[in-house]
């Protein structure tokens, strides 16, 4: 692995970031817990660290939602492979479905993907298009028949170098152009530790924020940067203790009204074994998948996680 220095935004400070090493479609991790793809693996803190701070829980009232990120991985073949299956899925009628192509391939999902579920860009550039050598426009996504656009993920954020005011100002453009907004958050393993989950979550949200003209076509998607790609998930209780966080920051600083209405999903290592569980939790209004999205009948088992939802409430 290589190690890459980054420095993330409000209040700066240099962050030594590990660039994961690939091998095909599957994470090289030393740690991760591959005997069984499906069983849940938790990260259990055995170090001292500071408490997080209790808030109130405070369910929301949006349709569940479920995206597929696929990053950079697929084929024509592979995906056309993938589009079969997910034409073919049974889906709960009542969630919202998202998949976000490599931005290559968009044009040829658009064409054979079942109008069931929306396309999304993994990124998109902070303003109009130009000479900006590499970058897509929001008014190029739209033009392809794009309905939303993942910013702020946070391979975005720790290899790429974005910090949380230039993501929001992404987030702000995207909106004003119509286009809705899967909007990243989440905290590094040593931001955790050392107590500060909230905090960082909290400056992130304050940035997009500062910069949306409105909440109505945002998803807020909690990633924790420890368990994107590892096997290693967050328990339950930890994922429900964050997304009733974060709806308390909207409504102490947008309105109850906001909190009420955003979905704010999770993601990091959600597969068909874990989904149910973590559905159950009152504020997880779904999730954004990885590795699992490449999947379709695994997808569609995310997706149909609504159903344990349903029983819990």
């Amino acid at each position: 692995m290589s190690m890459i220095s980054t420095s993330l935004s409000g209040p700066k400070s240099a962050t030594s970031y590990c660039v994961p090493e690939f091998s095909g479609l599957r994470r090289l991790c030393p740690n991760n817990n591959t005997n069984n793809s499906h069983s849940p693996s938790f990260l259990r803190f055995t170090s001292p660290r500071k408490p997080l701070r209790r808030v109130l829980a405070m369910a929301g009232t949006g349709q569940f939602f479920v995206g597929g990120n696929w990053k950079c991985n697929g084929t024509k073949e592979s995906i056309t492979k993938l589009i079969s299956d997910l034409n073919s899925a049974k889906m709960e009628s009542d969630v919202d479905v998202v998949v976000a192509p490599p931005f290559i391939y968009i044009d040829q999902v658009k064409s054979s993907l079942t109008d069931r579920i929306e396309i999304s860009a993994q990124n998109s550039w902070v303003s109009k298009g130009g000479a900006f050598t590499g970058e897509i426009s929001v008014e190029q996504l739209k033009d392809i028949g794009c309905k939303w656009v993942i910013l702020g993920h946070s391979e975005r954020r720790h290899v790429i170098g974005e910090d949380n005011q230039f993501i929001g100002k992404k987030a702000g453009y995207a909106l004003s152009q119509g286009v809705g907004v899967i909007a990243c958050i989440g905290e590094l393993l040593e931001e955790r530790e050392a107590g500060k989950t909230f905090d960082v979550c909290y400056q992130q949200l304050k940035a997009y924020a500062d910069a949306v003209p409105s909440w109505d076509n945002i998803v807020i998607a909690y990633e924790p940067v420890w368990a994107i790609g590892t096997g290693v998930v967050a328990t339950p209780a930890q994922a429900q203790e964050v997304h009733v966080a974060v709806r308390d920051w909207l409504k102490n600083n947008v309105s109850a009204e906001v909190a009420s209405k955003t979905r704010i999903i999770y993601g990091g290592s959600v597969n068909g074994g874990n989904c149910a569980e973590l559905a159950k939790q009152k504020d997880i209004d779904g999730f954004l998948v990885g590795g699992a999205s490449l999947k379709g009948p695994e997808f569609a088992t995310i997706v149909n996680s609504v159903t344990s939802k349903k029983v819990a409430a």
